[in-house]
């Protein structure tokens, strides 16, 4: 399955909207609170460059990759050109990867996601950001109101069926943005009621949804070092007694 990606000129012009700061407002908070505590030493961020998904995390080597030049280009960051299909990454070198609306605007988010499997570390973290198709900016997306330029939204069963083919476990699946996509910041501040009700009365409808997962490898396991090997318990007591019977029988003896 292939998607159309949105247009490199008509996205900026909806990121500057009230509806397109709403959503950006959101997913920064979330990804911030996702990748904070994912340690290890290389992490990327593919695509959507209007955020800045890795500012929260402590790895010392990361990247943004995109697959155009982004306009405007992104303060104080370099930008790796590459194509989602085909990363510049050897087998198993990145910890982790986020994915902002990256399968949306993919040409093929299929061999993407597969790419992503393949880059990624076992036990690696891939967090994954996208429209939810069952909300109320899926029904404008329907209806062709708006959202006509990106490609088809990817429900967050969808997602989860896709990752488990790839062998990754999903950890958590967050939602938000429970607004409608109005067009002026007016009346999306008189709507803020609706973020508190759908979390309490529709979670799963919000605009958008944040998913983390971690690869597994199956057979792996984690093999220590002989002397990391904790001495069992019984042993312990059996050799206890054990000495304490031979110094006893040799005192006897004496």
């Amino acid at each position: 399955m292939s998607s159309t990606p949105l247009k490199n000129d008509s996205l900026p012009d909806w990121l500057a909207s009230p509806a397109g700061q709403y959503l950006c407002a959101w997913e920064q908070r979330y990804l911030d609170c996702a990748v904070a505590d994912v340690f290890g030493f290389h992490a990327l961020q593919l695509g959507f460059p209007a955020l800045n998904a890795l500012q929260a995390n402590r790895m010392p080597h990361q990247w943004l990759a995109c697959d155009a030049q982004p306009e405007p280009s992104p303060v104080g960051r370099e930008v790796l050109m590459t194509n989602y299909e085909a990363l510049p990454f050897p087998d198993a070198s990145l910890d982790l990867l986020v994915l902002p609306h990256t399968l949306e605007l993919s040409f093929d988010p299929h061999a993407t996601l597969r790419e992503v499997g393949r880059v990624l570390v076992p036990e690696g973290r891939v967090v994954i950001c996208g429209f939810n198709p069952n909300s109320l900016w899926g029904v404008s997306k329907s209806c062709k109101r708006n959202f006509s330029e990106v490609g088809d939204f990817i429900g967050q069963r969808r997602l989860r069926d896709w990752l488990q083919l790839l062998s990754f476990e999903v950890e958590s699946t967050s939602f938000g943005c429970y607004r409608p996509d109005v067009k002026t910041q007016r009346w999306l501040q008189r709507l803020d009621w609706m973020d508190q009700a759908g979390v309490r009365w529709w979670p799963i409808l919000g605009a958008v949804y944040g998913m983390v997962a971690v690869k597994r490898v199956q057979g792996m396991r984690l093999i220590s070092s002989a002397w990391k090997k904790a001495v069992p318990r019984a042993a312990v007591v059996a050799t206890t007694a054990s000495s304490t019977a031979n110094n006893s029988a040799s005192k006897g003896m004496e």
